[in-house]
Protein backbone atom coordinates (compact mmCIF):
# COMPACT_ATOMS: atom_id res chain seq x y z
CA UNK A 1 0.00 0.00 0.00
CA UNK A 2 1.63 3.46 -1.18
CA UNK A 3 1.55 6.05 1.18
CA UNK A 4 -0.09 9.55 1.04
CA UNK A 5 2.82 12.24 0.69
CA UNK A 6 3.41 14.32 3.46
CA UNK A 7 1.61 17.86 3.05
CA UNK A 8 4.31 20.60 3.71
CA UNK A 9 2.20 23.64 2.98
CA UNK A 10 -0.16 25.27 1.58
CA UNK A 11 1.11 24.96 -1.83
CA UNK A 12 0.90 21.07 -1.04
CA UNK A 13 -2.30 21.33 0.13
CA UNK A 14 -3.64 23.11 -3.38
CA UNK A 15 -1.40 20.48 -5.17
CA UNK A 16 -3.56 17.47 -3.43
CA UNK A 17 -6.88 19.43 -4.23
CA UNK A 18 -6.26 19.84 -7.93
CA UNK A 19 -5.75 16.09 -7.81
CA UNK A 20 -9.13 15.94 -6.13
CA UNK A 21 -11.65 18.49 -7.16
CA UNK A 22 -12.80 20.20 -10.49
CA UNK A 23 -12.81 23.33 -8.98
CA UNK A 24 -9.79 23.07 -6.42
CA UNK A 25 -9.91 27.23 -5.90
CA UNK A 26 -13.64 26.89 -4.87
CA UNK A 27 -12.57 24.33 -2.30
CA UNK A 28 -9.25 25.72 -0.80
CA UNK A 29 -11.21 28.74 -0.27
CA UNK A 30 -14.24 26.68 1.37
CA UNK A 31 -11.22 25.29 3.21
CA UNK A 32 -9.75 28.51 4.05
CA UNK A 33 -13.23 29.72 5.85
CA UNK A 34 -13.75 26.71 7.31
CA UNK A 35 -10.13 27.10 9.17
CA UNK A 36 -10.90 30.51 9.87
CA UNK A 37 -13.81 29.46 12.23
CA UNK A 38 -12.58 26.47 13.53
CA UNK A 39 -11.65 25.89 17.26
CA UNK A 40 -8.35 24.17 18.43
CA UNK A 41 -9.55 20.79 17.41
CA UNK A 42 -10.23 21.74 13.57
CA UNK A 43 -13.55 21.11 14.02
CA UNK A 44 -16.76 23.66 12.76
CA UNK A 45 -19.91 23.59 13.41
CA UNK A 46 -22.82 22.75 13.20
CA UNK A 47 -23.79 26.86 14.15
CA UNK A 48 -21.61 29.89 13.61
CA UNK A 49 -22.37 33.09 15.73
CA UNK A 50 -23.04 35.74 12.94
CA UNK A 51 -23.95 38.98 14.45
CA UNK A 52 -24.43 37.66 17.72
CA UNK A 53 -27.74 35.03 16.13
CA UNK A 54 -26.50 31.07 15.48
CA UNK A 55 -26.31 30.35 11.82
CA UNK A 56 -26.35 27.08 10.20
CA UNK A 57 -22.31 26.62 9.50
CA UNK A 58 -23.46 25.66 5.54
CA UNK A 59 -25.67 28.65 4.89
CA UNK A 60 -22.47 30.86 6.66
CA UNK A 61 -20.13 29.24 4.23
CA UNK A 62 -22.68 30.60 2.11
CA UNK A 63 -22.87 33.82 2.81
CA UNK A 64 -19.39 34.15 2.90
CA UNK A 65 -18.61 32.72 -1.16
CA UNK A 66 -21.87 34.67 -2.34
CA UNK A 67 -19.76 37.63 -3.21
CA UNK A 68 -17.48 35.53 -5.27
CA UNK A 69 -20.48 34.64 -7.55
CA UNK A 70 -22.57 37.94 -7.93
CA UNK A 71 -22.56 38.84 -11.82
CA UNK A 72 -24.97 41.40 -12.86
CA UNK A 73 -25.62 39.76 -15.97
CA UNK A 74 -25.94 36.18 -14.94
CA UNK A 75 -28.02 37.83 -11.44
CA UNK A 76 -30.32 39.13 -14.31
CA UNK A 77 -30.60 36.23 -16.78
CA UNK A 78 -31.83 34.05 -13.33
CA UNK A 79 -34.21 37.20 -12.74
CA UNK A 80 -35.72 36.63 -16.43
CA UNK A 81 -35.81 33.08 -15.92
CA UNK A 82 -37.83 32.67 -12.49
CA UNK A 83 -40.04 35.50 -13.49
CA UNK A 84 -40.88 33.64 -16.77
CA UNK A 85 -41.37 30.23 -14.44
CA UNK A 86 -44.11 32.73 -11.46
CA UNK A 87 -45.60 34.05 -14.56
CA UNK A 88 -48.98 32.45 -13.41
CA UNK A 89 -48.25 33.40 -9.79
CA UNK A 90 -48.09 37.14 -10.41
CA UNK A 91 -51.26 39.57 -9.38
CA UNK A 92 -50.90 42.43 -11.66
CA UNK A 93 -49.29 44.82 -8.64
CA UNK A 94 -45.70 45.77 -9.69
CA UNK A 95 -44.54 46.23 -6.01
CA UNK A 96 -45.84 43.11 -5.00
CA UNK A 97 -44.66 41.31 -8.03
CA UNK A 98 -40.95 42.59 -8.00
CA UNK A 99 -40.69 41.40 -4.27
CA UNK A 100 -42.29 38.04 -5.08
CA UNK A 101 -39.79 37.38 -7.86
CA UNK A 102 -36.62 39.03 -5.92
CA UNK A 103 -37.27 36.17 -3.12
CA UNK A 104 -37.87 33.31 -5.75
CA UNK A 105 -34.63 34.15 -7.11
CA UNK A 106 -32.67 34.85 -3.58
CA UNK A 107 -33.94 31.40 -2.99
CA UNK A 108 -32.39 29.87 -6.07
CA UNK A 109 -29.23 31.40 -5.56
CA UNK A 110 -28.97 30.04 -1.70
CA UNK A 111 -29.98 26.28 -2.89
CA UNK A 112 -27.18 26.79 -5.52
CA UNK A 113 -24.41 28.33 -3.13
CA UNK A 114 -25.67 25.62 -0.52
CA UNK A 115 -24.66 23.03 -3.62
CA UNK A 116 -21.58 24.24 -4.49
CA UNK A 117 -20.70 24.70 -0.51
CA UNK A 118 -21.72 21.13 -0.50
CA UNK A 119 -19.48 19.70 -3.07
CA UNK A 120 -16.33 21.60 -2.03
CA UNK A 121 -16.69 19.91 1.29
CA UNK A 122 -16.80 16.47 -0.73
CA UNK A 123 -13.69 16.93 -2.28
CA UNK A 124 -12.57 18.28 0.27
CA UNK A 125 -13.20 14.71 2.52
CA UNK A 126 -12.34 12.89 -0.75
CA UNK A 127 -8.83 14.76 -0.89
CA UNK A 128 -8.18 13.70 3.02
CA UNK A 129 -8.09 17.25 4.13
CA UNK A 130 -11.07 17.29 6.54
CA UNK A 131 -14.11 14.80 7.87
CA UNK A 132 -17.40 15.68 8.60
CA UNK A 133 -20.30 14.51 10.60
CA UNK A 134 -23.63 15.44 11.82
CA UNK A 135 -24.56 16.39 15.18
CA UNK A 136 -28.30 17.20 16.01
CA UNK A 137 -31.66 15.64 16.83
CA UNK A 138 -32.12 12.51 14.58
CA UNK A 139 -35.70 12.11 13.52
CA UNK A 140 -37.23 8.96 12.28
CA UNK A 141 -38.28 9.80 8.62
CA UNK A 142 -36.97 8.54 5.39
CA UNK A 143 -34.67 11.46 5.26
CA UNK A 144 -31.85 10.68 7.77
CA UNK A 145 -30.04 13.99 7.92
CA UNK A 146 -33.08 15.61 9.54
CA UNK A 147 -32.81 17.98 11.98
CA UNK A 148 -28.88 16.76 11.72
CA UNK A 149 -26.40 19.66 11.22
CA UNK A 150 -23.10 19.55 9.64
CA UNK A 151 -19.64 19.61 11.24
CA UNK A 152 -16.19 19.55 9.77
CA UNK A 153 -13.46 18.37 11.03
CA UNK A 154 -10.24 19.98 9.67
CA UNK A 155 -7.18 17.30 10.12
CA UNK A 156 -4.79 18.83 12.84
CA UNK A 157 -1.95 18.90 10.49
CA UNK A 158 -3.72 21.17 7.35
CA UNK A 159 -5.09 23.57 10.32
CA UNK A 160 -1.82 23.69 11.75
CA UNK A 161 -0.34 24.78 7.83
CA UNK A 162 -3.24 27.63 7.05
CA UNK A 163 -2.94 28.62 10.72
CA UNK A 164 0.85 29.27 10.53
CA UNK A 165 2.09 32.59 11.03
CA UNK A 166 4.35 34.38 8.40
CA UNK A 167 7.91 34.30 8.60
CA UNK A 168 9.71 36.99 10.32
CA UNK A 169 11.69 39.23 8.89
CA UNK A 170 15.27 38.69 9.96
CA UNK A 171 16.89 42.19 11.04
CA UNK A 172 20.29 42.70 9.73
CA UNK A 173 22.73 45.45 9.99
CA UNK A 174 20.73 47.47 6.76
CA UNK A 175 17.40 46.63 7.57
CA UNK A 176 16.84 48.58 10.20
CA UNK A 177 15.91 51.78 7.95
CA UNK A 178 14.38 50.79 4.82
CA UNK A 179 14.79 53.77 3.30
CA UNK A 180 18.67 54.54 4.33
CA UNK A 181 19.96 57.86 5.28
CA UNK A 182 17.92 60.78 4.17
CA UNK A 183 18.59 63.18 6.84
CA UNK A 184 22.52 62.54 7.43
CA UNK A 185 24.45 64.91 9.59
Amino acid sequence: MERAPEITGVGGIYAVLVEASNRPRYAFLVLQLVAEIADGRGQAGPFVAQGGVPVLLREWLCSQLLPMSEQPARRAAMRARVAAALKDELTGDAVRDAAHIEAAVEEQVQAVGRANVSRAISDLVRAGLMSRHYAGYATNHKNRGGGRHAVYVIKPAVLALLRKPAPLRRQGPGAANPQGELFAA
